[in-house]
């Protein structure tokens, strides 16, 4: 059975259609990479998903729960947890308070929150920053506070908006690694990347969006074959 399901979602701003007609599913336990060129509609799928921007037609599954329409708030307690290109962090909160911000969605009591924020810094590898602004943190650091604090809603689903974009090599692995553990503590992760080398090795399946629709679905080495690819990411003979 499909944790997500998306059919025939199409999404336009005013004379712009940014999704058109994109049908993808994904299974529990199960990283996808949403990949293409600039421009091809892979936030808009996120916002869509997430409830940021609902679809102007077509529907979204969750669960078999019907969430097209939803607020990101109903989202979030649905079982979806995101984070975004630009990783936003309060920044002059610390990395514990960031992640508290999260827990609170789940449970009010300060104490709790603040014991499941510990956690999920330990989880993503930060657990020595804790107590740092996280203005002062690099990067790296920024994008995995961002995934602690998307997991602190304890998503079914997480969706994770290049958390890999313009990082080095050593801490592309390191993200990869949590990527892992995420997976493999049964949540399931739809990842928009630019960074090929990151998400190829790792996911189940490939969703590809050119010019807002979807030219390819499939594992990640028939994707990385396929001429209609090829051509997206480096333009026809």
């Amino acid at each position: 059975m499909s944790l997500l399901r998306v059919e025939n979602v199409t999404k336009r701003f005013g004379g712009i259609t940014a999704n058109q007609d994109v049908s993808f599913s994904l299974g529990a336990g199960q990283i996808v990479g949403l990949i293409g060129p600039n421009g091809a509609g892979k936030t808009t799928m996120f916002n869509c998903i997430a409830g940021y921007a609902p679809p102007t037609s077509g529907d979204i599954w969750l669960n078999d729960k019907k969430i097209s329409g939803y607020s990101p708030e109903q989202c979030a307690h649905a079982g979806i947890g995101r984070t975004f290109q630009v990783a936003r962090t309060f920044t002059s909160m610390t990395a514990l308070e960031n992640v508290m911000v999260g827990a609170f969605l789940i449970n009010r009591n300060v104490a709790k929150a603040r014991h499941s924020a510990a956690e999920l810094l330990d989880f993503v590898n930060l657990g020595q920053f804790k107590d740092k602004p996280a203005g002062s943190m690099t990067i790296s650091e920024q994008r995995r506070l961002a995934v602690a604090r998307a997991l602190a809603v304890k998503p079914k689903l997480l969706l994770m908006d290049e958390v890999m974009a313009g990082l080095n090599p050593t801490e592309v692995k390191e993200t990869v690694e949590v990527v892992l553990k995420i997976r493999d503590q049964g949540i399931s992760c739809l990842i928009v990347e630019h960074v090929l080398e990151g998400i190829m090795p790792i996911a189940d399946a490939i969703v590809v969006l050119d010019y807002g629709k979807k030219i390819a679905d499939g594992k990640p080495a028939e994707v990385s074959n396929d001429p209609k690819v090829i051509a997206a990411y480096l333009g026809d003979e």
